[in-house]
C-alpha cells in the first residue's frame, strides 16, 4: 500500500484526501465499482465504464501500485491479467454503496441497480445498511458528531496563524 506524509498533500493534512489522492477520479471509481459487480477482465471494465482505455490502463496501474487491486494471469499465450480488488479495495464497499444510495436518492428518477443482502441464516432481502458506532451501536447522524483536529498547528478552521 502507497501512503503519503500528510505534508505531502496541499491544503489540511487529510485521510480524504490520501483517500481521494488514490480513488478521487471517476475512472478510478468506476473501475472498482466493475470489480465489486465481478467483472475483471480489460476489456469487461472499459466496456462496461466507457473509460478510454488508455486512460483506463493508467487507472487501473494506479490503483495496483496503491494496492488497491492486484492482477492475476489468466492466460500465458498471450499473457492476459485480470484485475481483483485486495483487502484495501474491499473496504472501499462503504464509500461505493454511499455513492450509489445518494446518486439513487439525489440524482436519478428510478434506482439502475439495486443491492441485496442474503447472509446465512436470513431471508434474502433489499441491502439498505445504516452507520452504526461500534462504540455504543447507534445510528451515527451528522447532528450528533463532533470533528477532533489531530494535527499539529491546524484547527477546524484551518492552520493556525504563527
Amino acid at each position: 500500500m502507497t501512503s503519503r506524509t500528510p505534508s505531502a498533500l496541499p491544503g489540511r493534512p487529510c485521510s480524504i484526501a490520501a483517500a481521494l489522492q488514490v480513488v478521487g477520479e471517476k475512472w478510478a471509481l468506476l473501475a472498482v465499482r466493475e470489480l465489486f459487480y465481478g467483472n475483471h477482465r480489460f476489456d469487461r471494465i472499459a466496456r462496461n465504464t466507457g473509460a478510454p482505455r488508455d486512460r483506463l490502463t493508467a487507472r487501473l496501474r494506479a490503483l495496483e501500485e496503491a494496492g488497491v487491486v492486484e492482477r492475476r494471469a489468466y492466460s500465458e499465450r498471450p499473457p492476459r491479467y485480470e484485475y481483483h480488488l485486495t483487502e484495501a479495495g474491499r473496504d472501499l464497499a462503504p464509500l461505493t454503496h454511499a455513492l450509489l444510495s445518494w446518486g439513487d436518492r439525489w440524482l436519478l428518477p428510478e434506482p439502475p441497480v439495486g443491492m441485496r443482502h442474503a447472509p446465512d441464516g436470513c431471508e434474502d432481502h433489499a441491502y439498505d445498511p445504516a452507520w452504526v458506532c461500534r462504540e455504543c451501536g447507534r445510528e451515527g447522524r451528522t447532528a450528533d458528531l463532533r470533528i477532533e483536529i489531530h494535527s499539529p498547528g491546524w484547527t477546524r478552521e484551518g492552520p493556525v496563524e504563527a
